[in-house]
């Protein structure tokens, strides 16, 4: 793939060897629950009224099109934390801008996509990104393989954890989101709608990431750290989420990155003059307390929780290759993040 078109999107290595096995995944609803994790609980006061709801087949921006409707607010007061896969159940919590008038009581709420668990109030809005993480429960069907090639990967990717990759949600349909971005950056095409550019960027930058992260897997480095890495909390080495200002690494992690970024470079100086800042993500994501049963020769179920922005399609992919049913394949499932 070369910097000048990006009409898909490159198989990027996985850490450990291909089980050969396969599943279905997301048959039905219940075939995968999210729970968000809150960074914090309603105080029972302030402006806001936040709602704790489960949904069951519909996605996050619809839900949240119907609470201002029920509530008689503008879409915009409206706010949640993270998109939520539509084909599952779900439970995340929103929030409604309601400063003033006597408080809509929303647990009456009647609607077959979703229920208001219930609601209090807060001091502020629910924003993207204020969520500790998601938990999941997963169940795979028509599984198919070697149990064993499975199991040894299962534990190698509960003892080790997986590659950060962006999952492929993150890219569109066929991964076109990459596409329109490098031509939106490239000023080929105007994008006058801030959401879409909004998503445009983030594939973009999501895309250079997976590409350090998977050179790094080309030349062995699962595991390991270069010199000149930038570590997180955990002392996991980071790579770039791409913006304005140098990377922070230095030594061969530094060359690596640019090396990377000299190959992407429309997308790369693209960023940088879209006002987007230099940050940084792990390269490992570690599912934390996982677990899995067979209740059925055919039938894996996996529990385990993660991090907010790290995705659960990235640590299937590690065990088993999955297919969902053609439902599914418009593009329009946003990750649990």
């Amino acid at each position: 793939m070369t910097d000048a078109q990006y009409t898909t999107l490159p198989q990027w290595p996985n850490a450990y060897p291909a089980s050969g096995a396969s599943a279905t995944l997301k048959r039905l609803n219940e075939d995968f629950i999210v729970t968000e994790l809150p960074l914090q609980l309603p105080s029972g006061a302030g402006e806001h009224i936040w709602l704790d709801i489960e949904k069951n087949g519909a996605n996050t921006a619809y839900v949240a099109q119907q609470l201002a409707e029920a509530a008689g607010v503008n879409e915009w007061d409206v706010g949640y934390a993270g998109l939520k896969d539509r084909y599952a159940i779900t439970r995340q919590w929103f929030s409604i801008y309601f400063p003033k008038g006597e408080t809509p009581e929303l647990t009456q709420l009647q609607h077959p996509e979703f229920k208001v668990l219930s609601q209090s109030r807060h001091v502020k809005k629910l924003r993207p990104g204020d969520l500790q993480g998601n938990r999941f429960r997963i169940v795979l069907r028509d599984v198919t393989g070697s149990r064993d090639a499975i199991e040894a990967n299962l534990q190698a990717v509960a003892s080790q954890g997986v590659p950060n990759y962006f999952g492929a949600q993150r890219f569109g349909f066929d991964g076109g989101n990459v596409e329109q971005g490098r031509a939106m950056l490239a000023r080929e095409i105007r994008v006058r709608n801030p959401k879409k550019k909004g998503i445009y960027l983030s594939a973009v930058r999501s895309f250079v990431f997976n590409e350090v992260l998977a050179l790094r897997m080309q030349q062995g480095l699962w595991g390991k750290t270069l010199p000149g890495d930038v570590m997180d909390d955990a002392g996991r080495p980071t790579g770039p989420l791409w913006g304005r200002g140098r990377v922070t690494t230095t030594d061969e992690a530094q060359a690596l990155e640019n090396g990377v970024a000299e190959r992407h470079a429309t997308l790369c100086d693209g960023m940088e003059h879209a006002g987007l800042d230099q940050d940084r993500r792990s390269l490992v994501a570690s599912p934390v307390d996982m677990t899995w049963e067979w209740p059925q020769a055919d039938e894996l179920v996996l529990t385990f929780a993660l991090p907010a922005g790290e995705y659960a399609t990235t640590v299937l992919n590690e065990i088993l290759s999955t297919t969902e049913p053609e439902r599914h394949t418009e593009g329009e499932l946003p990750a649990a993040e």
